[in-house]
């Protein structure tokens, strides 16, 4: 049988059997199964999982109960952020802050905004995927109402100085968001002490299941969020629809297991990290995106010149890595995110995202990097001269 080998968790991770069986318990005919706005007795057992669920969630982040909001996953809750916010505090301002290498969820809304009549700038990060605070800083106006940022850049890696931003945001009275997609449960993050206003997160970037997420929307100094869609006023009012008991609690025991599990889970996917790029970094002519020393521990990022990049996604059909984004893959364009860090058309399109994770193995990072080389040294091999390049 051909070797399979799965490396793309920054895409989606394969749920947990402990989070599988958690979920199984509010799935069958028992009380808990009910719908938690229901006023029955079967309603109250399902409600007290889900508020049991959000106590969970909010212990393990440094936020109170009341600040989870749930949604259908980190897309829906970064529209909600950034459309809800828009809304609310039109009257005070139209100016919004963001980066030129967001996810789509946060540069779409934006442009969306954009067409409503909202004047976005947008920051292009230096070299290695950073934004400089000082960037933000310059560019906030009097009527600037939103400043949006990823803590974990979803492509390369990079861990963004949110603290920094936070703190010139907080001072100069304008909201800050924050993509958590990559980070929660990744990175500590305690928002008892972080000034961010808004988080977004989801449950299946952490070994949960995929349709939940969640968006922290501080109560102190209060936030408040003008609904995307109506219809029950559920979730404080900012998010009607019937709350499903099965996915919130999975959702909790997902971010459970990555939080307490932290520190350990770093260190071993650090290490295959490291040895997945200790065996490609002899392959002439690569080039590493991100920068180094303040990237995640599992997220890879190589270019490889002289090679085309479709082509070598299919070299390594048996290999699950990514060229990007997997909300862009749809596209055949070269990843943004790499074209904005200075990288031409070719190189961005030759380049490879592998994403490690809690079932990854020495085995098959040896496999991985094996198999990178031998297809990157057949490829060269075939290149047009024009093709073949110095990086």
């Amino acid at each position: 049988m051909t070797k399979r080998v799965y490396m793309d968790y920054a895409a989606t991770t394969p749920v947990d059997p402990c989070v599988i069986e958690e979920m199984n318990r509010y799935l069958g005919p028992s009380d808990l199964f009910a719908n938690p706005a229901s006023s029955h007795w079967a309603g109250a057992e399902a409600k007290k999982a889900v508020e049991g669920a959000r106590e969970r969630i909010a212990h393990k982040l440094g936020a109170h109960p009341t600040e989870i909001v749930w949604t259908s996953g980190a897309t829906e809750s970064n529209n909600l952020a950034l459309k809800g916010v828009a809304a609310y505090y039109q009257t005070k301002g139209r100016h919004i802050v963001t980066a030129r290498t967001e996810h789509k969820a946060v540069l779409d809304s934006a442009q969306a905004l954009q067409s409503e009549g909202f004047e976005v700038t947008f920051l292009t990060p230096d070299e290695s995927g950073v934004v400089h605070p000082d960037q933000i800083k310059s560019v906030l106006r009097n009527d600037t109402i939103l400043v949006s940022l990823m803590h974990v850049n979803n492509e390369i890696g990079v861990i963004q100085d949110i603290h920094a931003v936070a703190d010139i945001c907080r001072a100069r009275g304008v909201l800050f968001h924050v993509d958590g997609a990559q980070s929660v449960g990744k990175l500590p993050i305690d928002l008892s002490r972080l000034p961010v206003d808004l988080l977004s997160f989801c449950a299946h970037k952490i070994y949960g299941p995929k349709g939940v997420g969640g968006l922290f929307v501080r109560r102190h100094p209060k936030v408040n969020l003008s609904p995307l869609q109506h219809g029950g006023g559920h979730e404080y009012g900012f998010r009607s629809g019937t709350v499903p008991s099965h996915l919130v609690t999975g959702f909790a025991h997902a971010v459970e297991l990555a939080v307490d599990h932290m520190g350990v889970e770093s260190t071993r996917i650090g290490t295959l990290k490291k040895r997945l790029y200790d065996g490609l970094r002899d392959t002439p002519r690569i080039l590493l995106n991100g920068a180094v020393g303040t990237t995640v521990p599992n997220i890879l990022n190589v270019s490889f010149a002289g090679v085309e990049g479709e082509s070598l996604l299919h070299g390594l059909r048996n290999l699950a890595v990514s060229s990007g984004s997997a909300c862009a893959s749809a596209s055949r364009e070269p990843s943004y995110v790499l074209r904005a860090l200075g990288r031409d058309d070719a190189l961005a399109q030759a380049s490879i995202r592998f994403s490690l994770g809690r079932f990854s193995t020495e085995s098959e990072v040896d496999f991985a990097s094996a198999l990178v080389a031998e297809q990157v040294a057949r490829l060269r091999d075939l290149a047009p001269e024009c093709l073949i390049s110095d990086i």
